[in-house]
Order: structure tokens, then sequence, then C-alpha cells
């Protein structure tokens, strides 16, 4: 018998390695990307440490290069 997970897998999450440098993402999948909570996500973005972007009013975003700048930074130890 196969035991099937109600989750499913975030296609943001799925799929970052493919996305170009240009497409957006929003804040929870970022989080979810870096392993932290959103609360901390916030706190990086506060601190300058990561760039967002508002489409409108009510939506933000990072791009999905400004991420992976911020990956590869925190992987060498910056």
């Amino acid at each position: 018998m196969t035991v099937q997970s109600n989750k499913s897998i975030n296609p943001v999450i799925a799929n970052f390695a493919d996305m170009s440098d240009d497409s957006f993402i929003r804040p929870t999948d970022c989080a979810q990307l870096l392993s932290i909570s959103i609360a901390t996500f916030w706190r990086l973005v506060a601190s300058g440490k990561l760039k967002t972007h508002k489409l409108t009013e009510r939506t933000t975003t990072i791009r999905a290069g400004d991420l992976r700048a911020f990956i590869n930074a925190q992987k060498g130890g910056v």
C-alpha cells in the first residue's frame, strides 16, 4: 500500500534553479527557499541585505537573481 501526501510541492521552490534572474518571487516563497521565517525575511529586507521590488501597492517581490546572489554570498561566508 502506498501512502500519498496531501502536500504538493511549491512550484516556485521546485523550479527555482530554472527561473530566469529577472523572475519575481513572493516573500513567502523566498522565506521557504532560504528555510527562514517570514519575520526573518523582513529583517533581512530592513537591514538592506535583500532588495525587494514593489509591483503594486500591495505586491512585494524579490528578483530571483538577487535571491541567488544573496544565497551565494551566504555560502561564501560574507
